[in-house]
């Protein structure tokens, strides 16, 4: 098992997924700034020399964030009995390894850990349909993290602050998460939920439209609109600063509107393990 999930994190640290790669080379053939075609092109090789070296495509190779789904037929519980452990076990060998750089520290005294250290990795747990079990792996980076806002507005405002949270978060980011991002919307639930929900919302394909209506409405009105404001890849201008928005909602309590956006770079690296 051990071995399944350092081939896990070794391979989902050098690419990116096929529907954030498509993105970013129909974002080069659409992109009429010069500057920004440059910095696309760039992406596109560092995705061709990582995959092609078997190398990571970003020196921030993030913090380990890991979601077990676990069907809830699974016949066999000895699938999911001491995972973690083995997670943590497979961290520490490919971080010595030198895949993963040794990023996680403590809060305070800002000790170095590796990447194994309390409550890290961060490892979720879902009740799923089906029999068998999934590891997806997030690895995710500290220049995108460190721009994402929560807030709690007026339940008043409804659609317009939502968007208006949303494009603001994204303009004070500017080109410090490294743009073109994807956008991860989390909305409703309650102050430590939402958060959730955002960061969620990045697992789903970003050619995937939600499957409620309004919400779908939403993320497409969103993405027009970010890309509307000018950022760019890495910042410096064009047409391409999101390569999608995804949104998953939650309910929540009649006086609170609790909105999260998570925001990834374009080195939105996740791999997921199925185990029967």
């Amino acid at each position: 098992m051990i071995n399944k999930i350092v081939n896990l994190i070794e391979y989902t640290v050098c690419k990116v997924p096929g529907d954030v790669e498509d993105a970013l080379k129909k974002a080069y053939e659409n992109e009429t700034d010069e500057t920004a075609r440059f910095q696309l092109e760039n992406i596109l090789k560092n995705l061709e020399i990582a995959k092609r070296e078997s190398i990571p495509l970003c020196q921030d190779t993030g913090l380990p964030i890991f979601y077990i789904l676990i069907g809830k037929d699974v016949d066999n519980f000895n699938l999911v009995v001491d995972l973690e452990n083995k997670i943590r076990d497979s961290v520490e060998l490919v971080t010595e390894r030198g895949m993963l750089r040794p990023n996680v520290v403590d809060p305070i005294t800002r000790e170095n850990k590796g990447n194994v250290g309390d409550k890290v990795p961060i490892i979720h747990h879902e009740i799923v349909e089906g029999t068998g079990v999934e590891i997806i792996f997030l690895p995710k980076g500290s220049g995108s993290e460190n721009m994402s806002r929560l807030t709690m507005l007026n339940p008043t405002g409804g659609i317009k602050s939502i968007k208006r949270f949303v494009l603001d978060t994204v303009n004070i980011a500017g080109g410090n998460p490294c743009p073109p991002t994807i956008i991860g919307v989390g909305i409703g639930g309650n102050f430590d939920s939402v958060a959730g929900l955002a960061k969620k919302a990045l697992l789903r394909p970003i050619n995937k439209r939600s499957s409620i209506p309004k919400i779908a409405k939403l993320e497409e009105n969103l993405y027009n609109e970010i890309n509307n404001l000018g950022i760019g890849p890495m910042g410096l201008g064009g047409k391409t600063t999101t390569l999608g928005v995804n949104i998953e909602t939650g309910d929540t309590h009649t006086a609170m509107l609790p909105l999260a956006v998570n925001i990834q770079c374009w080195a939105a690296r996740q791999g997921s393990l199925v185990i029967k």
